[in-house]
């Protein structure tokens, strides 16, 4: 309860109905009274654990609004499966959250959901599989300026559009407090104080880094344990990017002002730029992109001047012989980076064409 008074209580991952009876129990004894409390009881068609029947599982909700719970979420095929359009005088807690589900793809959705101003169910929430980012905005915008959506990209394509979510609008998001239980989660401890999720708004300069792989990136924590430092209202997420077009086609709307290019993208991004440093073309890998008014790319390179910082003062490098292992974006920076300091170059790496590339380029051997 000290990091947030709203909690999910999964019902469905109960072993049984004693250890249901159980939860309750404790709940009506010592829950803090602050607490708001989401009972679920999710059925496995709906992608949860619980064994039992659609009249079980209200059953459930019925116990757990009685040991306090203020909200439930009740999923779409439980409708479905009564058969009614009306959830009146069926015990639920006071505030009710229709649920649904798409474990596989992100399905055809509305630009925007209508929300009846008195209507019986106090929110929706959309989760789907993001299998590219542009499903992630198209689940964001139905959250914006209702309140009452809760919108979920998953999926680790799906991570920044999570992390974005109240910023939207939705009315909520939803983290583990322990270790993640799916792909794109952010526990409940970064969502709050590494991302500062509850604290964006349309203000804040939003920043990233793309790759394929990216999860392992610690982009994230320096620039945004800095932002935090500097009290810089700004966030740094990581983007899955498999399709680098696609990507560039939400920029805008995801609000990016600048990246990170990482593997596979370092060369690949030169044909997507509106202008570009003399250097990184020279080297032939672009690091950093910033978005200019109107959209526009510029792409620089700042891996050569981090290489030559982090050896000035350790190693001489003029007259040196320096190897290099790889032949990637980050490794033309450091080639030519030594290399222009007056130390003989000398490449190894496992794709022998590309060695030899860069070390001609860099007037160096393999």
């Amino acid at each position: 309860m000290r990091e947030t008074p709203t909690v999910e209580l999964r019902l469905d991952w109960l072993a049984d109905d004693g250890e249901r009876q159980d939860a309750l129990k404790w709940m009506r004894k010592f829950a803090p009274r602050e607490a708001v409390f989401i009972a679920t009881c999710r059925r496995r068609i709906g992608g949860g654990e619980f064994v039992g029947g659609a009249a079980e599982e209200i059953f459930w909700l019925m116990k757990a609004k009685e040991a306090g719970c203020a909200w439930c979420d009740l999923e779409i095929e439980t409708m479905r499966e009564l058969r009614t359009d009306s959830i009146e005088g069926w015990g639920l807690p006071r505030n009710v959250m229709l649920s649904i589900h798409d474990f596989r793809r992100t399905p055809n959705l509305p630009r925007k959901l209508k929300m009846a101003a008195r209507g019986e169910f106090a929110a929706v929430k959309v989760a789907a599989m993001s299998r590219k980012l542009s499903d992630s905005t198209r689940l964001l915008r139905l959250a914006r300026g209702t309140g009452r959506v809760v919108a979920v990209p998953m999926g680790e394509i799906g991570l920044p559009g999570r992390i974005l979510a109240l910023r939207e609008g939705g009315a909520l998001v939803y983290a583990p407090v322990a270790a993640a239980t799916a792909p794109g989660q952010v526990g409940l401890a970064d969502l709050l104080h590494l991302y500062r999720a509850h604290e964006l708004t349309q203000k804040t300069g939003v920043y990233g880094v793309i790759g394929d792989p990216v999860g392992h990136s610690l982009s994230p924590l320096l620039h945004n344990t800095g932002y935090v430092a500097a009290k810089k209202d700004a966030v740094f997420l990581p983007f899955l990017v498999e399709d680098l077009g696609e990507f560039l086609k939400v920029l805008r709307e995801f609000g990016v002002r600048g990246f990170s290019v990482t593997l596979p993208h370092k060369q690949k991004i030169f044909r997507h730029l509106d202008e570009c440093e003399s250097l990184a073309e020279e080297i032939g890998a672009v690091n950093t992109v910033t978005v200019k008014k109107g959209g526009k790319l510029a792409g620089s390179n700042t891996d050569y001047v981090g290489v030559l910082k982090a050896l000035e003062g350790k190693m001489r490098l003029p007259g040196s012989r320096v190897v290099i292992f790889g032949a990637g974006g980050a490794a033309r920076a450091a080639a030519f980076a030594v290399a222009k300091a007056g130390a003989e170059v000398l490449v190894c790496a496992r794709r022998e064409v590309a060695a030899k590339e860069l070390a001609r380029a860099a007037g160096g051997g393999v």
